[in-house]
C-alpha cells in the first residue's frame, strides 16, 4: 500500500511537472533561432534531472572526465527501464535522441520530443529506419551528438542485449567517435509492466572513454559493435561485483 501512494504522488508529480514543460518549451522554441534547437533540448534535458529528484533514487554519475561535452559523438547505453531516459540527462551533451515512433505518440511527451528535434524511428519498417539513421548523420555533421539505446528495448533481467548495427555503421561512416554509457540500478527503478516506483535505490551512470570508428569500414561494423558492447558488459558486471 504505501509503495502504491508514494508510486501514486510520483507520478501525478511526474504529471504536473510534464504540463508545465509543455508550454515553457513551446515558448522557448518560439524564441529558438538555432536551427538545431539546441537551447530547446537543454531545457527538455532539464526536465529529466528535476524528474529524477523526485523520485527515490540516488543517482552516481562517473566518468565525466571521459569526454568533452563540446565533442560530437555517437553515444550508446544500456537500456534497463524507462528510468534511463532522465538519469541519461545528468549527461550535459547537447545532442538529439534516437527514439521509437511510439514515444512520439504519447500525449505531452511525444510533443516535447518533437520540439525538440529529436528523431523518432520505425524499427519494423526498414526503409523508415534508415532514413532515420540518414537523419542521424546529418545531426552529428551539424555538430549534435546522437543518442542510442542499441539494444532496441529494454532488457528484462538486466542481462545486456545484442546491439543493433545502426550506430555503429553510423560512426564508421561518420567517422565520429562512440561514447559507451553504463547504466546500473535502474532496472529495479521502475521494472517494466509496473507502475510501482522502487524503494530508495542507487543507480550509476558510467561514461567509458570514447572509441575511435578509425581503421574500421562498414563490412567491420560487427567487429566495431562486439567490442563496444564488450566494453558496456564488462563494466556493467564490474559495477555488479561480478568477475
Amino acid at each position: 500500500m504505501i509503495s502504491a501512494i508514494r508510486s501514486a504522488y510520483i507520478w501525478c508529480a511526474s504529471l504536473a511537472l510534464v504540463l508545465c514543460w509543455v508550454p515553457l518549451l513551446r515558448i522557448i522554441l518560439l524564441f529558438e533561432r538555432d536551427p538545431r534547437r539546441i537551447r530547446t533540448s537543454r531545457w527538455l534535458r532539464r526536465l529529466g534531472r528535476i524528474a529524477t529528484r523526485i523520485n527515490p533514487w540516488r543517482v552516481h554519475v562517473h566518468g565525466l572526465e571521459n569526454f568533452d561535452p563540446a565533442k560530437v559523438y555517437v553515444l550508446v547505453s544500456n537500456h534497463q527501464s524507462l528510468a534511463d531516459i532522465p538519469i541519461l540527462c545528468y549527461l550535459r551533451i547537447d545532442a538529439k535522441w534516437l527514439a521509437k515512433t511510439e514515444l512520439f505518440k504519447v500525449p505531452l511527451f511525444g510533443p516535447m520530443l518533437k520540439m525538440s528535434g529529436d528523431i523518432p524511428v520505425d524499427r519494423n519498417d526498414m526503409g523508415k529506419a534508415a532514413r532515420a539513421l540518414l537523419e542521424c548523420g546529418k545531426v552529428l555533421r551539424d555538430g549534435v551528438s546522437v543518442v542510442f539505446f542499441p539494444e532496441g528495448t529494454r532488457s528484462l533481467d538486466g542481462q545486456v542485449l545484442p546491439f543493433n548495427d545502426g550506430p555503429f555503421r553510423l560512426a564508421i561512416r561518420e567517422q565520429k567517435e562512440i561514447l559507451p554509457v553504463v547504466i546500473e540500478g535502474s532496472g529495479n527503478a521502475l521494472p517494466k509492466d509496473t507502475w510501482i516506483f522502487s524503494e530508495a535505490l542507487d543507480v550509476h551512470l558510467k561514461v567509458l572513454p570514447p572509441v575511435s570508428p578509425n581503421g574500421y569500414t562498414t563490412k567491420q561494423t560487427a567487429d566495431l559493435r562486439e567490442h563496444v558492447r564488450g566494453l558496456i558488459v564488462d563494466e556493467l558486471n564490474r559495477l555488479r561485483g561480478v568477475s
